[in-house]
């Protein structure tokens, strides 16, 4: 049987409430009472009942966790960080999965039957909706990976993904291709639609590179995979930047059945640089997305919140930079790719 409160306090010889008080964060109680009831807790093996103590203050430290797109290995990562950083500061992640979710309504009183005091969307292909409805509901929100918009009135922290395309022309124009690909996730994510934005922005001033584009269902191995299978059919480009890691070794895959080599007959650059891309039987190039400070900057963002909810919610950008390593062919022209 659990230690309660009522024995700690026979053992300290004072009232329960002033063992309530000594483990309420921010409640009065004096340093000779915190210190008897401390020593009998220890001794008792007493561990407060952080459901109760929420009855008390008010607050349940619970953030929920959503996000969408569970079959991409980078959010592994993710969600690894930002179960850590949130437990270290003291809070309680409730991860959901909002993968068939479509209304932003639904989410937000799903969320607050476990009466959560602040919500982290973790996702690139949420629409902006879903954090604007905690939002307007009056729940403190940040949005993880997020399309950075001053209008928008949520905190977003992340990458500016227009840069990142334009990055990727970049360093296919610097290697001589003449003919070159946008492979991206959803079509409707604003993730694909600003990096596709910005890799026709980086390609505009090379009129001599044919340029071509299309999409994948989801950002998933087998999306990419399926798509690039449809494209070497058509006749394949001779790179693609594809909007994602796992579109990228789903895009290689596929090229490797068809018995085309990368990079020698078809180069590829991805985007988010997750571990998998690194391993010796991959070698991605690609364009690094700082994930750890990413998550980093969003726990702040919502610990900010949580402390001062009156003020005005503050986005953050990240800088990103290209990741040589094995899918491009070597540099033709003096210079490295854009950072």
């Amino acid at each position: 049987m659990a230690v309660t409160l009522k024995e700690v306090a026979a053992r300290a010889g004072v009232s329960r409430s002033a063992v309530s008080r000594t483990f309420t964060p921010g409640a009065s109680v004096s340093a000779k009472m915190r210190r008897k009831v401390e020593i009998a807790a220890q001794e008792l093996g007493y561990q407060p009942n952080a459901l109760a103590s929420s009855l008390t203050t008010g607050r349940t430290k619970l953030i929920g966790l959503v996000s969408n797109n569970f079959h991409n290995p980078v959010f592994l990562e993710i969600f690894d960080r930002f179960t850590r950083g949130l437990q270290d500061k003291g809070l309680r992640p409730l991860l959901v999965n909002l993968s068939d979710e479509t209304e932003p309504e639904n989410s937000v009183r799903m969320l607050r039957q476990y009466s959560v005091d602040g919500v982290v969307v973790a996702s690139s292909t949420l629409p902006p909706g879903f954090a604007r409805a905690f939002g307007a509901a009056g729940v403190p929100v940040v949005h993880a990976f997020g399309r950075v918009s001053g209008a928008s009135g949520v905190a977003v922290v992340g990458i500016d993904n227009v840069e990142c395309g334009r990055m990727a022309a970049r360093t296919l124009a610097a290697r001589g291709y003449g003919r070159v690909g946008f492979l991206g996730g959803p079509e409707t994510a604003t993730s694909t639609q600003d990096r596709f934005a910005g890799f026709r922005a980086g390609l505009a001033g090379f009129p001599e590179i044919a340029v071509s584009h299309s999409f994948a269902g989801d950002y998933t191995f087998e999306a990419g995979r399926r798509e690039m299978l449809r494209l070497v059919e058509a006749g394949p480009a001779e790179a693609y930047f594809c909007g994602d890691d796992v579109l990228s070794i789903g895009a290689m895959s596929a090229l490797a059945d068809r018995g085309l080599a990368v990079p020698g007959d078809v180069g590829i650059i991805g985007l988010n640089d997750m571990e998998i891309a690194g391993w010796d039987n991959i070698r991605l190039t690609t364009i690094r997305q700082p994930i750890g400070e990413i998550v980093a900057g969003a726990i702040e963002a919502m610990v900010t919140m949580l402390a001062a909810p009156e003020a005005v919610p503050a986005s953050r950008v990240f800088a990103c930079e290209v990741v040589e390593r094995a899918t491009l062919r070597p540099l033709t022209v003096a210079g490295a790719p854009g950072r």
